[in-house]
């Protein structure tokens, strides 16, 4: 996900986004803490840094505070 379709998106379709994303990997978490591979192992920190992109640029546009 690239900033500028982060941009795009409304305040609510972040919001939704944000709250998949931290879903997404806490199940991601939850595998990789019960001994099993991941599927992707990048994929851990590919949501990590989506979401550090959600919140910067909804903190730069005062979404959330």
């Amino acid at each position: 996900m690239k900033a500028k379709e982060i941009r795009g998106m409304s305040s609510e379709e972040r919001l939704k986004k944000l709250q998949e994303l931290r879903n997404e990997l806490m199940e991601e978490y939850g595998k990789s803490s019960m001994g099993g591979s991941p599927p992707s192992p990048g994929r851990i920190r590919w949501l990590r840094r989506n979401i550090a992109r959600l919140l910067t640029i909804m903190r730069e546009e005062r979404d959330i505070e």
